[in-house]
Protein backbone atom coordinates (compact mmCIF):
# COMPACT_ATOMS: atom_id res chain seq x y z
CA UNK A 1 0.00 0.00 0.00
CA UNK A 2 3.26 2.34 0.75
CA UNK A 3 3.35 2.11 -3.00
CA UNK A 4 -0.01 3.22 -3.70
CA UNK A 5 0.40 6.07 -1.61
CA UNK A 6 3.73 7.43 -3.88
CA UNK A 7 1.82 6.95 -6.83
CA UNK A 8 -0.71 9.10 -5.91
CA UNK A 9 1.39 11.48 -4.54
CA UNK A 10 3.05 11.81 -7.88
CA UNK A 11 -0.21 11.60 -9.63
CA UNK A 12 -1.78 14.71 -7.26
CA UNK A 13 1.04 16.68 -7.58
CA UNK A 14 1.66 16.62 -11.23
CA UNK A 15 -0.90 18.99 -11.88
CA UNK A 16 0.69 21.78 -10.00
CA UNK A 17 4.25 21.12 -11.33
CA UNK A 18 3.80 21.43 -14.45
CA UNK A 19 1.33 24.31 -15.03
CA UNK A 20 3.76 26.81 -13.92
CA UNK A 21 5.05 28.03 -17.09
CA UNK A 22 0.79 28.81 -17.47
CA UNK A 23 1.00 31.00 -14.77
CA UNK A 24 3.49 33.25 -16.97
CA UNK A 25 1.61 33.54 -20.10
CA UNK A 26 0.03 36.50 -21.43
CA UNK A 27 -2.69 34.71 -22.30
CA UNK A 28 -3.44 33.22 -18.83
CA UNK A 29 -3.02 37.08 -17.42
CA UNK A 30 -5.41 38.18 -19.78
CA UNK A 31 -8.26 35.65 -18.99
CA UNK A 32 -7.17 36.21 -14.96
CA UNK A 33 -7.89 40.21 -15.66
CA UNK A 34 -11.56 39.29 -17.78
CA UNK A 35 -12.53 37.08 -15.09
CA UNK A 36 -12.06 39.82 -12.77
CA UNK A 37 -8.63 38.92 -10.90
CA UNK A 38 -7.41 41.81 -9.51
CA UNK A 39 -3.77 42.13 -9.90
CA UNK A 40 -3.75 39.79 -12.22
CA UNK A 41 -0.10 40.61 -13.33
CA UNK A 42 1.14 39.88 -10.23
CA UNK A 43 -1.11 37.22 -9.00
CA UNK A 44 -1.16 34.85 -11.46
CA UNK A 45 2.65 34.38 -11.63
CA UNK A 46 2.68 34.47 -8.19
CA UNK A 47 -0.34 31.43 -7.65
CA UNK A 48 1.62 29.46 -9.86
CA UNK A 49 4.99 29.67 -7.69
CA UNK A 50 2.93 28.88 -4.38
CA UNK A 51 1.27 26.09 -6.75
CA UNK A 52 4.53 24.72 -7.83
CA UNK A 53 6.05 24.91 -4.78
CA UNK A 54 3.23 23.21 -3.45
CA UNK A 55 3.35 20.49 -5.61
CA UNK A 56 6.60 19.92 -5.81
CA UNK A 57 6.87 19.58 -1.69
CA UNK A 58 4.17 17.32 -1.70
CA UNK A 59 5.90 15.44 -4.97
CA UNK A 60 8.69 14.79 -2.87
CA UNK A 61 7.25 14.45 0.48
CA UNK A 62 9.57 17.16 1.83
CA UNK A 63 7.42 19.41 3.92
CA UNK A 64 4.41 17.72 2.36
CA UNK A 65 2.22 19.03 5.15
CA UNK A 66 2.96 22.63 4.42
CA UNK A 67 3.18 22.10 0.83
CA UNK A 68 -0.63 20.85 0.84
CA UNK A 69 -1.48 24.27 2.68
CA UNK A 70 0.12 26.38 -0.17
CA UNK A 71 -2.12 24.13 -2.44
CA UNK A 72 -5.13 25.03 -0.22
CA UNK A 73 -3.83 28.51 -0.56
CA UNK A 74 -3.50 28.23 -4.29
CA UNK A 75 -7.12 26.20 -5.07
CA UNK A 76 -9.82 28.57 -2.78
CA UNK A 77 -9.43 31.84 -4.66
CA UNK A 78 -8.54 30.09 -8.28
CA UNK A 79 -11.18 27.84 -7.88
CA UNK A 80 -14.10 30.75 -7.20
CA UNK A 81 -12.73 33.52 -9.14
CA UNK A 82 -11.50 31.69 -12.42
CA UNK A 83 -14.44 28.71 -12.43
CA UNK A 84 -17.68 30.90 -11.62
CA UNK A 85 -20.35 28.76 -13.50
CA UNK A 86 -23.23 30.00 -11.78
CA UNK A 87 -22.53 33.06 -13.47
CA UNK A 88 -22.05 31.20 -17.24
CA UNK A 89 -25.15 31.76 -19.61
CA UNK A 90 -23.59 29.36 -22.23
CA UNK A 91 -25.14 25.67 -21.34
CA UNK A 92 -21.70 24.42 -22.97
CA UNK A 93 -19.30 26.44 -20.80
CA UNK A 94 -21.59 26.59 -17.84
CA UNK A 95 -20.53 22.57 -17.60
CA UNK A 96 -16.94 23.00 -18.95
CA UNK A 97 -16.94 25.68 -16.06
CA UNK A 98 -18.95 23.61 -13.47
CA UNK A 99 -16.42 20.50 -14.21
CA UNK A 100 -13.29 22.40 -13.56
CA UNK A 101 -14.73 23.68 -10.43
CA UNK A 102 -15.69 20.16 -8.27
CA UNK A 103 -12.00 19.39 -10.32
CA UNK A 104 -10.80 21.92 -7.58
CA UNK A 105 -13.09 21.02 -5.38
CA UNK A 106 -11.57 17.40 -5.28
CA UNK A 107 -8.01 18.87 -5.61
CA UNK A 108 -8.92 20.46 -2.81
CA UNK A 109 -10.24 17.15 -0.46
CA UNK A 110 -7.09 15.59 -1.39
CA UNK A 111 -4.84 18.69 -0.50
CA UNK A 112 -7.00 18.64 3.00
CA UNK A 113 -6.24 15.06 3.76
CA UNK A 114 -2.58 15.67 2.75
CA UNK A 115 -2.30 18.41 5.30
CA UNK A 116 -3.59 15.96 7.72
CA UNK A 117 -2.14 12.26 7.06
CA UNK A 118 0.93 13.77 5.64
CA UNK A 119 3.45 12.37 2.61
CA UNK A 120 3.43 8.49 3.99
CA UNK A 121 6.64 5.94 4.66
CA UNK A 122 7.92 6.71 1.32
CA UNK A 123 8.86 9.92 1.81
CA UNK A 124 11.41 13.14 2.87
CA UNK A 125 9.72 13.50 5.76
CA UNK A 126 9.60 9.70 6.99
CA UNK A 127 13.52 9.34 6.30
CA UNK A 128 14.39 12.12 8.44
CA UNK A 129 11.66 12.00 11.43
CA UNK A 130 9.76 15.15 10.16
CA UNK A 131 6.06 15.57 10.99
CA UNK A 132 5.48 17.95 8.06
Amino acid sequence: MKYALLVGRILFSMMFIMAIMGHFSSGSIQYATSAGVPMASVLVPLSGIISFLGGLSILLGFKAKIGAWLIVIFLIPVTFMMHKFWTVSDPMMMQMQMAMFMKNMALLGGALMITYFGAGPLSIDNRSGATN
